[in-house]
């Protein structure tokens, strides 16, 4: 496994990137998968920052990786405000372009694009973890 800290802050968001995509490759993912890992690990930290440390700049992302034999898993920690994710409804996606929020579509599109999505919750911590499979 490997780790490495981020301040979170959204300039940041950037090496966290370059970091996650080091990891899809050693892992063996095909140009699909990496991108998916990107994306959703952009939208997992920017959640992070703007929600759980609310754009203070003072909260620590601590990133993690772990190679499986079929894949990835990246670990996602924060020590802010935590959230129920199963509060967040699903957004309506059958409905006209214009009328599409701008907003709220993060935790479905983590859902979509990667194999699992878990989040847990303790005092002193939130826990992102996703999963992404070799195709």
């Amino acid at each position: 496994m490997r780790s490495k800290s981020f301040q979170s802050r959204l300039d940041n968001l950037e090496s966290i990137c370059q970091f996650v995509t080091q990891a899809a490759h050693e892992a063996g993912l095909d140009e699909a998968a990496t991108y998916a890992v990107q994306l959703a690990v952009d939208e997992a930290a920017t959640n992070i920052i703007e929600h759980a440390y609310q754009n203070s700049g003072e909260g620590v992302i601590e990133c993690s990786y772990l190679i499986l034999g079929d894949g990835l898993e990246i670990t996602l920690v924060d020590h802010g405000i935590p959230f129920d994710p199963d509060a967040v409804p699903t957004p309506e996606l059958n409905v006209p372009l214009e009328d599409l929020k701008p907003r709220g579509m993060g935790i479905y599109m983590m859902r979509k694009v990667m194999d699992e999505v878990r989040f847990e919750f303790s005092p002193q911590s939130n826990k992102l973890t996703l999963v992404k499979k070799k195709t």
